[in-house]
């Protein structure tokens, strides 16, 4: 949707180092900032060790720029207690990585990047209760990969208190990933001179709630003034086999509450989300269009070495790549299919295509995402 005036602004920004591959032609700059709960501009932010802080003038950018965004679903890249991949991690994301060529790249991080024990499943019965940490060095294989920013609205990301979120934090930002997520939390990424704002949605109480439509409203409205673009990702619905159609009303799991996804859809994109992207039920659902606004509600699970379920559904999963105007006009999207292998490690090719479009159609009719063989996304 359409943010603040042409006329650049002045802000306090941390530069990003990027792969090789990705700096290349490219001058992207990052910042998080913070939002009051009264929808009130409050400050801005950067994260601790990304760098020199330095005031930047923001160009304007062009009307015909366009911003490349691609979004995966929840990723586990092994854990200290289930078990590591081979190497230390390193090439876990090599056969998937030219995939996630675009300017903004988006997971959702289910865990955290912590050595500390002291989990929240300490006296909780075998197979009752699951903690996920990752030691903090496998930050790096995101970055490498080319992830930009990683969502911490989820149910595993506080599985080791405030520390290991801190934790979490900290790893990301040295390797020079950003994050979201957080109460009170946008953070924007600058791409060309386009602001893209990505702020991240759960039904936890260490990240934005999605149940409070109201309090949504007021921050995707903040995040819609302040960026050019803005890009929502929730972690909602019910979870498993079962839960590859998008539910009517709240969805439940295991007696919780993770939201109702269609109602939380049409008030961001009302109140001027560009791109919902999904995850948590660890399952590819489908894809609709709301104003012209893609809406992907989960996107599966993109890598969970021996921490996910796998087998049939829960190992497909993919990357959703779109083109967006300055403007936030939805100009082009592609679907391509990822499935896991080898414990969970995330390698090309699958059914994806095939399952996002035939849930689609059930689910969204007229509204359905058109999906063709080779993934390209289109309006219906």
């Amino acid at each position: 949707m359409n943010g603040p005036p042409a006329s650049p602004e002045r802000r306090v920004y941390r530069s990003r180092g990027r792969r090789t591959r990705r700096a290349l032609g490219l001058v992207a700059l990052a910042t998080t900032l913070a939002f009051a709960a009264a929808g009130a501009w409050a400050s801005s932010r950067g994260d601790a060790g990304r760098g020199v802080e330095t005031a930047v003038k923001i160009p304007t950018p062009r009307s015909d720029e366009t911003v490349r965004i691609a979004v995966v679903g929840d990723t586990i890249m092994g854990t200290t207690d289930y078990g590591l991949p081979a190497d230390g991690g390193a090439g876990m994301f090599d056969a998937v990585a030219p995939l996630l060529d675009a300017d903004v790249v988006i997971g959702n991080l289910e865990g955290a990047l912590t050595d500390r024990a002291g989990s929240k499943c300490a006296g909780a019965a075998a197979g009752r209760c699951f903690a996920f940490r990752t030691p903090p060095s496998y930050a790096r294989w995101l970055a490498e990969a080319g992830f930009t920013v990683m969502n911490l609205a989820n149910n595993h990301a506080n599985d080791y208190g405030q520390g290991g979120y801190g934790d979490t934090v900290a790893a990301l930002a040295k390797a020079g990933v950003a994050h979201t997520g957080e109460p009170d939390r946008i953070t924007i990424e600058v791409v060309r001179g386009v602001r893209v704002a990505v702020i991240g949605f759960s039904t936890y109480p260490w990240s934005n709630r999605l149940d409070d439509l109201s309090a949504v409203r007021r921050a995707v409205d903040e995040a819609d003034r302040r960026a050019d673009i803005v890009v929502v990702t929730m972690h909602a619905g019910a979870e498993g086999i079962g839960a590859a159609h998008v539910g009517p009303g709240t969805e439940t799991y295991l007696g919780e509450n993770r939201g109702n996804v269609t109602a939380f859809a049409e008030t961001v994109v009302a109140a001027g989300a560009d791109l919902v992207v999904g995850h948590g039920p660890h399952v590819l659902r489908g894809m609709e269009f709301r104003s012209g606004r893609l809406v992907a509600y989960s996107m599966g699970n993109f890598a969970g070495y021996r921490a996910l379920g796998q087998g049939g559904a829960l190992s497909e999963t993919g990357v959703v790549s779109v083109e967006l105007g300055v403007d936030g006009r939805f100009v082009n999207g592609r679907l391509r299919p990822v499935r896991l292998v080898d414990g969970g490690i995330p390698a090309p090719g699958g059914d994806a295509v095939k399952i996002v479009s035939e849930l689609s159609r059930a689910d969204f009719g007229t509204r359905a995402a058109r999906i063709d063989a080779r993934g390209r996304i289109s309006t219906p």
